[in-house]
């Protein structure tokens, strides 16, 4: 299993190249656009995180102190305000009772514990939760994302339905636990399912269709 997931990964690699994910200037952008981004496009938190920018307010300092009525209207185009402005206060209020603001300080708790106290934060799931500690805390955890399941279930890898933590088990017990590695691996993932393993694949042309036995191919 090992082999065959460094063979897709280096297939998609020789497609896509690298893909510098997440962009993002400050490890904090990297978790305001993580929590925005839920049941949203990303053309819409980019709208949303330059507001923020522009009033100098992409830090935890300036989330904390932004009355939640502000915070909102900032936030718009990202839809679901209440719901998305909540989510930010919990998590700037964690971030700033647990580690006083600081990313740095939360890298540098292991991982296990981390992650555990972050899915116990208000609004945070599994896949955010992910998404902020790999790319904004470079820990060595695997982002499972609605990409994954298609494209890993379509190879034939896992099985149709198969949970977050099942999928998440199987790349980091196989793989190297390698924050670089599971950036890049994420971000083609979901490179190669905008473009080819779509919701109608694009078969023909696709770097995987030798090792792969969906019907469509």
């Amino acid at each position: 299993m090992t082999s065959l997931l460094l063979d897709i990964y280096e297939r998609l690699y020789r497609r896509f190249g690298p893909c510098r994910w997440w962009p993002a200037d400050t490890p904090f952008e990297v978790c305001v656009g993580a929590i925005l981004t839920q049941n949203t496009n990303w053309a819409n938190v980019e709208k949303a995180l330059a507001n923020l920018k522009q009033e100098d307010l992409l830090t935890p300092e300036g989330i904390r102190a932004l009355p939640q009525d502000r915070l909102s209207e900032l936030i718009r185009p990202a839809g679901f305000l209440n719901v998305k402005t909540k989510r930010l206060k919990c998590f700037v209020d964690w971030l700033w009772e647990r580690y006083a603001g600081r990313l740095d300080l939360m890298s540098a708790e292991p991982l296990a514990s981390t992650r555990d106290e972050l899915l116990a934060v208000h609004g945070i799931g599994r896949e955010t939760c992910d998404s902020i500690l790999l790319y904004a805390g470079n820990y060595p955890t695997f982002v499972v994302d609605a990409y994954t399941g298609r494209l890993f279930t379509r190879l034939g890898i896992i099985g149709e339905g198969s949970g977050y933590e099942e999928i998440r088990t199987l790349f980091m017990s196989r793989l190297e636990s390698d924050p670089a590695l599971y950036n890049e691996y994420h971000a083609l993932i979901v490179m190669q399912c905008k473009e080819y393993c779509r919701k109608r694949p694009f078969c023909s042309a696709c770097v995987l269709q030798e090792i792969c036995n969906f019907p469509g191919n």
